[in-house]
């Protein structure tokens, strides 16, 4: 049984085995972000390390930087993930493999996940597991083959990512290439003007100003697993509660948002000083877009200009056709839009789930008139549901074969005290064995969940069996039950999370270790 050992402090040490050990150490190195200096790799990173940095031509340098950026018409101090050239994020062609050299120019330490991605474990970029924190001033090389294409992301594990230590990370194909497509990335991000550190001990304290009620239903597990029977049994919609706003309406007690952010950015920017993006008159526009922010999921709103979903997470899905997507934290998106024929001005939008927020990017022609766009809608963004991830397919499916463990979790929590945890037997896997995981949300919040190192595919709903999309991190609303199924297939000890930075933080994290030494 995982322990959250971070949400109090009335356990013993010696309370706890050897892996509650691991994760109680492995928490509080991430709440570390500024006392490393100039830590020494571990002994399993310094391997790593001479093995993929012999015969290296022309890496691509990458820089921790820090910047400065205005917002709401104040200046603020942000990190930045820069190339030699200046240019944030990454751009990558999947033929010739990740070969990247980080550098890290800040005056902090910090380390970089390469989310989506499935490099070797000790190349993972998870302070202490196993590798140690780049300390100021120091470099490390990467190298790996990459599986395919897609639209990813790069990012820290530590509090920094509040602090924009986030950039896009595009791996194209030939095909990608050969489209006759505009990319137009989108990194969306909540930002405040306080300190990761304080936004935590706040809600810790119970604080913050919350989007949500400050409070939960009550963790009585017998009553809640009751209620979940009942949705299964009794009609409910799939994605249980978040259906519809039930949330809100039906219970009263969902916590949507618990932090109030200063602003909400795309690409750094909010919607009184947008990123207008110039596009070609009846073209084609791949917008990729990612969802940065720590604790805010959006709905995509493409307007006027009917979309079709491509990609989930970077993973080819058969498309879907519309105009509002959801994408929780973590989650990417691939829309393509067919651009009409003349003049446009076209908003891309990120409605706040549950409240009137919103931020975005415009595509205009060269001779369209641009209008400004408020950064407030007229009404809330929708709660998000898994009405879509129900209809998602995957164009490349894992191959029929039984799962041969499964591991049942209770995602579950409060945010009195800011408790946060999974419940579950320790994941332990071999080599080559199909793993299904599923995971019921007792909480009154909705969870992205993520695993590290590996794509998973969508295998049931609330009871119902599907072959969904493959993806690396799923949303599973409040009182609702997600099973996730991936093939063993990258030895390591793999964090599986909740992607909302202050959820993790407060201990919704666990780990798929392989049982063999690494």
């Amino acid at each position: 049984m995982n322990r959250s050992p971070l949400a109090g402090h009335s356990h013993h040490w010696a309370d706890y085995g050897q892996e509650d050990r691991e994760n109680v150490m492995f928490r509080r190195q991430f709440l570390k972000t500024l006392a490393v200096g100039a830590a020494a790799i571990s002994p399993l990173a310094q391997k790593s390390w001479a093995l993929t940095s012999t015969g290296l031509l022309s890496p691509i340098e990458l820089a921790v930087t820090k910047r400065s950026i205005e917002v709401n018409g104040r200046s603020a101090s942000v990190f930045g993930l820069v190339q030699g050239n200046g240019r944030s994020g990454l751009v990558l062609d999947a033929e010739d493999g990740f070969n990247v050299l980080l550098s890290n120019t800040s005056d902090e330490a910090t380390l970089i996940h390469w989310h989506g991605l499935t490099p070797p474990w000790e190349m993972d970029g998870v302070p202490d597991n196993p590798a140690a924190l780049l300390a100021a001033g120091e470099k490390r090389h990467y190298r790996f083959d990459l599986a395919g294409g897609g639209t990813h992301w790069m990012h820290a594990h530590t509090l920094q990512e509040q602090s924009l230590l986030a950039a896009p990370l595009i791996v194209r194909t030939a095909e990608d290439r050969a489209r006759d497509e505009q990319d137009v990335v989108i990194l969306l991000h909540d930002f405040s003007f306080r300190s990761p550190e304080e936004l935590l001990a706040e809600l810790q304290q119970g604080s913050a100003m919350g989007g949500g009620h400050g409070g939960q239903m009550p963790m009585d597990h017998g009553s809640m697993m009751s209620n979940m029977a009942q949705m299964h049994g009794g009609g409910m919609p799939m994605g249980g509660m978040a259906m519809g706003g039930m949330g809100m309406g039906g219970m009263g007690m969902m916590d949507l948002n618990d932090i109030e952010y200063d602003a909400y950015l795309a690409n750094d920017r909010t919607l009184d000083d947008p990123e207008i993006v110039q596009v070609e008159k009846g073209g084609r526009v791949r917008l990729r877009i990612i969802n940065g922010a720590t604790a805010t999921a959006f709905t995509i709103d493409t307007g006027s200009v009917v979309g079709s979903l491509a990609a989930v997470d970077g993973m080819a899905i058969e498309p879907v056709t519309g105009t509002r997507f959801p994408i929780s934290m973590g989650q990417r998106l691939d829309i393509v839009l067919q651009l009409p024929p003349g003049p446009e001005s076209l908003p891309i939008l990120a409605l706040r789930e549950g409240s009137e927020e919103q931020t975005g990017v415009i595509l205009a022609t060269a001779d369209a008139s641009i209008s400004k766009v408020a950064t407030r809608a007229p009404s809330a963004g929708p709660v998000l549901d898994l009405a879509l991830e129900a209809m998602l397919e995957a164009t490349s499916p894992l191959d029929e074969r039984p799962a041969t463990k499964t591991y049942p979790l209770i995602l579950s929590g409060s945010m009195t005290g800011y408790s946060w945890g999974i419940s579950g037997d320790a994941m332990a896997v071999n080599p080559d064995e199909r793993v299904r995981i599923v995971m019921r949300n007792m909480s009154m919040m909705a969870h992205p969940m993520h695993l590290h190192g590996h794509h998973f595919q969508v295998v049931g709903i609330n009871g119902q069996r599907i072959r969904g999309a493959v993806r690396d991190t799923v949303h599973v609303p409040p009182m609702a039950e997600v099973a996730i199924e991936f093939d063993a297939n990258n030895p390591g000890r793999w964090p599986f999370h909740c992607h909302h930075l202050y959820h993790m933080a407060a201990g919704m994290m666990s780990f798929v270790s392989y049982n063999r030494a690494i």
